[in-house]
């Protein structure tokens, strides 16, 4: 029997304005940012290996750390990424401090700053005793927190009401410090990711009204935690060992767009066949799961990714209620490469289903 292979290529359109760009050679915690070129923001690129160092020094001598570059087209923004530093230098506008040996944060450390939009401490020994909670309260202009990769063992408490990203993935979290977000209304991207955190209560959350990506991937949940935001469009959830999906699992939230759930070790009888008929659903990812079944997909959906799992049967019903001129599936993307089907299951109505398909399915002999 030859084995289905619904290959797909997805051709990502990225819209660029002409206050924006993207800085995408560093992780980041696996977003990439949007650098804001109208407000001044500087980039965030390491400055290591671009430019010759003396010439910054000779061009730019006044203020800059011994250690630290200071380039003249951004003068308040200071390079001390990969210098083995152990304490962080003062900054104005953004500080990168990334690949050192920084342990702790000191409220002097930042004494003289009073616009840090952006403080980059990726790649430290950080840890949370060591973390002066004034330090960063204190620094009332901060949008950008960064700290993936350190050693935190929970979210640091007393975060800067103003702050709109926070990136704390491949951390050794697992608490987060109560009242932790009361104060962050405008946060929009939380990533915690890579930690060790089990549960979620109910006010830990609290206070993150606008907060839309969401990243709990590779932590140590059974189940899909309760009490978060319903203001989330992005949940990732991958790397999880989820013991079953009820029907309820995703209820609550307003608008959920894009849901990862790939490497859970889900299996189909601990699955409720309509977990996932969420209308606002855009893409699911349900790759390298033990899937057997396809379970039911709102129509509206475009993206859904079902490689790598045991699926052993293709029903239209998943994709579609009814099929004619105006009932059909959106799908646009759909992969099924690793799974055990075969050309001669498919249904004959599946091509007017799928209708708006970008590729068709490819059939390989092996």
């Amino acid at each position: 029997m030859a084995p289905l292979r619904c290959v797909a290529l997805l051709l990502l359109c990225v819209w660029r304005s002409a206050s924006t760009s993207i800085e995408g050679d560093l992780d980041y915690g696996g977003v990439p940012l949007w650098i804001n070129r109208l407000l001044g923001e500087p980039s965030v690129l390491s400055l290591q290996g671009r430019m010759d160092r003396a010439w910054y020094r000779a061009n730019n001598p006044e203020g800059c750390p011994q250690q630290c570059d200071c380039p003249i087209h951004w003068p308040t923004a200071v390079y001390c990424d990969h210098r083995a530093l152990n304490q962080p230098h003062a900054g104005i506008f953004l500080c990168c401090f990334q690949g050192n040996n920084i342990s702790s944060l000191s409220s002097s450390a930042l004494a003289n700053v009073t616009g840090l939009r952006w403080l980059i401490l990726d790649h430290n020994q950080l840890q949370s005793d060591k973390l002066d909670l004034a330090a960063l309260q204190n620094q009332t202009q901060l949008c950008y927190f960064f700290a993936n990769h350190n050693h935190l063992s929970s979210v640091p408490s007393a975060l800067p009401a103003g702050l709109r990203q926070l990136r704390l993935a491949h951390n050794q979290i697992h608490t987060i410090s109560p009242g932790a977000f009361k104060n962050l209304h405008n946060l929009t991207l939380l990533l915690l990711q890579g930690n060790r955190l089990q549960t979620i209560t109910q006010g830990d959350f609290k206070g993150l009204i606008k907060l839309n990506l969401l990243d709990l991937s590779g932590n140590l949940f059974s189940s899909v935690p309760r009490h978060l935001p319903p203001s989330v469009q992005q949940l990732y959830l991958s790397n999880n060992s989820l013991s079953a999906l009820g029907e309820d699992s995703f209820m609550g939230f307003l608008d959920l767009k894009y849901l990862r759930l790939s490497s859970c070790g889900l299996r189909s009888p601990n699955v409720h066949p309509q977990v996932f008929n969420i209308s606002s659903l855009v893409e699911l990812d349900l790759s390298y799961n033990n899937l057997t079944t396809i379970p039911t997909v709102p129509t509206t959906l475009q993206y859904l990714y079902l490689e790598a799992n045991e699926i052993q049967e293709f029903n239209t019903t998943s994709f579609c209620r009814e099929v004619g001129p105006l009932s059909y599936s959106r799908m646009r993307i759909l992969r099924l490469d690793g799974n055990k089907l075969s050309y001669q299951q498919l249904p004959p109505d599946w091509v007017f289903c799928l209708r708006v398909l970008h590729t068709s399915l490819n059939f390989i002999l092996e």
